[in-house]
């Protein structure tokens, strides 16, 4: 008997509004990369985010802020080529949206018609609730992101938790209403008390995707490289590392390092033979020829 998976439908935005009223949760990770989407793929997750956090895991930049919507086009291509069932969601960029509607319904558009995305993703809140209703008009999917907002980090002072004062989480339920209103069909919630999350999730008639708001949201989002601990600059407190895949890679590399030095790599098992009579049909060509150069 086959032991492959049965196939799955496309996730659409009407899968994810069904998993809302349902209670069942939305997995969602970022993505970055062909043979990464096709692991997640192949895993079932419900979404894949092609993230701005690319700059600090796959750049190596300080920030989210240097990523531009070349590099954002350059790997939504590459997800989109290895996940046709999942729904693909790409960010927009750090200055890709906030100078006016048209640019950013140009720029949002472009993710899905070059990039093959399924919807985008952008931060913000009250502030651009015009910006997602002209993308939206655009028939163009929406999803919001509001508490901590990396490319506004410098703003608040750093990445720290949103919403910890009445005040403060009655602005991020206001935001998020709006948001809903605006035409957005999910939001994420991210750095956020969870109780405050599970209020604005109960409040939503479309799903929220927690990443450091608690269990209590309708799905959750991690980076890959965090959850995989393959990035080792810093781990964020909301992150639970299922693997330790740095230290193994390290390990991997080290015994290569050591066996090429030794000569232990590659072995028989790792390299092509050549029929004999074609070995010393060869040495005999370059025999006859070391002769031919000697009479000359």
């Amino acid at each position: 008997m086959s032991t492959q998976p049965a196939p799955r439908n496309k996730v659409t935005v009407l899968t994810l509004q069904q998993k809302k009223r349902s209670g069942e949760p939305i997995t969602m990770l970022t993505c970055y990369d062909y043979s990464s989407a096709v692991m997640l793929e192949q895993a079932g997750l419900d979404m894949l985010l092609v993230g701005d956090s690319l700059g600090m895991v796959v750049l190596g930049h300080e920030n989210t802020l240097s990523v531009t919507m070349d590099d954002m086009l350059r790997h939504c291509k590459a997800v989109a080529r290895g996940a046709k069932t999942p729904f693909l969601v790409g960010d927009m960029p750090f200055m890709s949206y906030q100078v006016d509607d048209k640019e950013a319904v140009r720029n949002a558009g472009r993710l899905l018609a070059e990039g093959g995305m399924d919807a985008v993703k952008l931060e913000g809140g009250m502030e651009y609730l015009t910006t997602v209703r002209a993308i939206v008009r655009a028939g163009i999917p929406v999803m919001g992101h509001i508490g901590l907002m990396p490319q506004s980090a410098n703003q608040v002072g750093g990445f720290k938790v949103q919403g910890r004062t009445a005040l403060a989480a009655k602005k991020l339920l206001d935001e998020a209403l709006a948001l809903q209103s605006a035409g957005c069909f999910a939001i994420v919630l991210e750095a956020v008390p969870s109780r405050v999350a599970e209020l604005i999730a109960d409040r939503l008639t479309i799903p929220t995707i927690g990443i450091g708001a608690g269990a209590d949201t309708d799905g959750q989002v991690l980076v890959l490289h965090d959850m995989l601990g393959m990035f080792d600059r810093f781990t964020p407190r909301f992150v639970k590392q299922y693997a330790h895949l740095h230290q193994e890679l390290q390990s991997a590399l080290q015994n290569y390092i050591q066996e090429v030095r030794t000569h232990q790599f590659p072995s028989g098992d790792h390299s092509f033979t050549m029929k004999e009579e074609e070995w010393q049909a060869l040495l005999d060509l370059l025999d006859s020829e070391l002769q031919m150069g000697n009479e000359m």
